[in-house]
């Protein structure tokens, strides 16, 4: 099984953007968590992260092929890009949304997902553990439909 991650705008940042919101943690820390949960589950994991709205549906589109299914964290893009809701479903491959911070307990914009209606699951407010958890319960779902 292949899972792919995939990280949006400015997230590159983390571990430097609004800590009081987002923790210390930086990418490469996440991802380091990421491809130990992913060991402990047996599967193979990719990232990919772009700034970009057309890199992440480029990437999309071409990692459908080899992933089984997504783990997302949109990040602003969540609350604007139909491009992406559109782009996701074309995989033809499962996603579970993620986020560090508690979306709906922020601005009012952040409270709405054009993303989590489509998605398999979504797990946001526990910083970090939002990217394992996701992982863990898109390889269960996986899991239990073979």
């Amino acid at each position: 099984m292949r899972i792919a991650v995939v990280h949006g705008p400015n997230l590159q940042l983390l571990g430097l953007r609004e800590p009081e919101v987002y923790g210390r943690a930086t990418l490469a820390d996440i991802e380091t968590s990421l491809e130990r949960i992913a060991g402990e589950l047996g599967v193979e994991m990719e990232s990919f992260q772009s700034n970009s709205e057309g890199e992440i549906l480029d990437f999309l589109a071409e990692a459908a092929d080899r992933a089984d299914g997504f783990v997302v964290n949109a990040a602003a893009l969540t609350h604007t890009s139909v491009a992406l809701r559109d782009g996701l479903l074309a995989t033809g491959r499962p996603f579970v949304e993620v986020h560090i911070s508690n979306t709906a307990a922020r601005e009012a914009f952040r409270n709405h997902s054009l993303l989590s209606a489509v998605a398999r699951g979504v797990v946001f407010g526990f910083g970090v553990d939002s990217y394992l958890l996701g992982l863990r319960g898109l390889v269960a779902q996986l899991r239990s439909e073979v």
